[in-house]
């Protein structure tokens, strides 16, 4: 049987991502806010020298801020030709291929390792092989960055269903199972909520909390608690 992937994966770029996702500079712009304060002020324990890896890097978006930020050593990997050749073409340290048998055949330790809108295209046994890979990969003290849709989110179905590789959508309790049974020691998750930098922001993230407070009301009254992950996706940081 062929396999769907390799289909897919193959123009992932061209007849997908590309046709759905006219990116703009605004749009980088608003992403790296998200960034700035979502995921640096972890990234400010490590030196700007720091060896970091990118899993499924695409065509660099997060390696571009990286680079901003003065970081210096990070490389990325990614299955499809057609984004990291787009990667490439920004002056980037990537490479194509399977992370599996990247991480399986590399010898070098990282201090940090990224996964970035990356679990969720692998099935349940891949993703306790790549967990332990990575676990194995990091340096003492290393980190797991990872950001993936919510499987409790508002619009879950939407993500689910939105990708014809999707395999396995999580959210914070199963993450935490998967990332515990393969050494993670803290765990800490983070909601993508809007960020307060511009009048806009406020405005949307004084609208989300509003929204928030709604939602935990009626969780509450179906199940007697409430949750404190809604957005579509979540941010994970978990150290080894």
């Amino acid at each position: 049987m062929t396999n769907h992937r390799n289909i897919i994966y193959e123009n992932y770029h061209s007849k997908f991502n590309s046709r759905i996702a006219n990116v703009t500079q605004n749009d980088l712009d608003s992403l790296y806010r998200h960034y700035d304060e979502k995921i640096l002020p972890s990234l400010k324990l490590f030196r700007k020298n720091s060896s970091i890896l990118e899993l499924g890097c695409g065509p660099g978006y997060l390696l571009d801020y990286l680079k901003q930020k003065g970081y210096v050593n990070v490389k990325g990997i990614d299955i499809s030709e057609e984004q990291i050749e787009i990667a490439q073409s920004k002056g980037h340290n990537v490479s194509v291929g399977d992370v599996f048998v990247y991480l399986k055949n590399s010898t070098e330790k990282f201090d940090v390792i990224f996964a970035f809108d990356l679990l969720e295209h692998f099935t349940k046994d891949e993703l306790l092989e790549l967990t332990e890979l990575v676990h194995y990969s990091l340096r003492e003290e290393g980190l797991f960055l990872i950001r993936t849709p919510n499987g409790q989110g508002i619009f879950a179905g939407q993500i689910i269903y939105g990708d014809l590789t999707h395999q396995t959508i999580l959210n914070p309790n199963s993450l935490t199972q998967l990332l515990a049974i393969n050494g993670f020691k803290e765990i800490k998750f983070i909601e993508n909520s809007p960020v307060g930098k511009n009048l806009f922001g406020i405005l949307r993230l004084f609208l989300w909390k509003s929204l928030k407070l709604f939602l935990n009301f009626m969780k509450i009254i179906e199940s007697g608690g409430k949750q404190d992950i809604w957005t579509h996706d979540f941010f994970c940081i978990a150290k080894k």
